[in-house]
């Protein structure tokens, strides 16, 4: 989940008129990260949520290596940009990567809820956990931040799909941290039933 883009990667697949918007705020996990972009989850959310009966207009803004203070620094530009419904938030790794202190990371959280409130759009948190080698009490206090949030925030909260990916060697790149393109059609399957009844 280190910094490999300067520039967002954004991708937008076209849905009727009618179908809402829903902008990923995220890092390498979302980013597709070393495959082809057609190929991550978000790419395939679309196909997978219009299967199941919601025509969503997905937009992916996820840079590989970001933190969730690069994302309060980007999130204003694409919400104007874009005028999403929705905004999934899923940052946190690389602060966690970087031992960053919890109550930074979640307030980095909680101020990225609120400009996507004042925006008029629907915020959306993915709880992210990171490796046990950062110790008990740091990966403790970083896991319980994001239901902290969740619940101070009033927001929904999506269970962490890494944690369904990482059982499965074949799944995850050498370096441990990220999945392979053969487990982004089970993400974005995942994804989506955990997002359908948010949208």
């Amino acid at each position: 989940m280190f910094r490999l883009l300067s520039l967002a990667i954004i991708v937008v697949f076209a849905f009727p008129v009618n179908a809402s918007k829903l902008l990923i705020l995220g890092d390498s996990l979302s980013a597709g990260y070393q495959m082809p972009i057609e190929k991550a989850w978000p790419t395939l959310l679309p196909d997978v949520l219009s299967q199941k009966g919601k025509a969503v207009n997905v937009i992916n803004a996820s840079i590989s290596g970001d933190t969730t203070g690069n994302g309060i620094a980007r999130l204003p530009q694409l919400l104007t940009q874009h005028q999403p419904d929705y905004v999934l938030i899923e940052l946190g790794a690389n602060d966690g990567l970087r031992g960053f202190p919890p109550a930074l990371i979640q307030n980095n959280l909680v101020q990225l809820i609120d400009m996507v409130r004042v925006s008029n759009s629907t915020p959306i948190l993915m709880q992210i956990r990171v490796l046990p080698n950062y110790g008990k009490r740091y990966t403790e206090a970083f896991a319980a931040l994001y239901p902290t949030v969740a619940t101070q925030s009033n927001v929904p909260l999506l269970p962490f799909f890494l944690e369904g990916v990482i059982s499965k060697p074949d799944w995850m790149m050498d370096d441990g941290l990220h999945p392979r393109s053969e487990a982004q059609p089970w993400i974005a399957e995942f994804v989506a039933n955990e997002l359908i009844n948010h949208l």
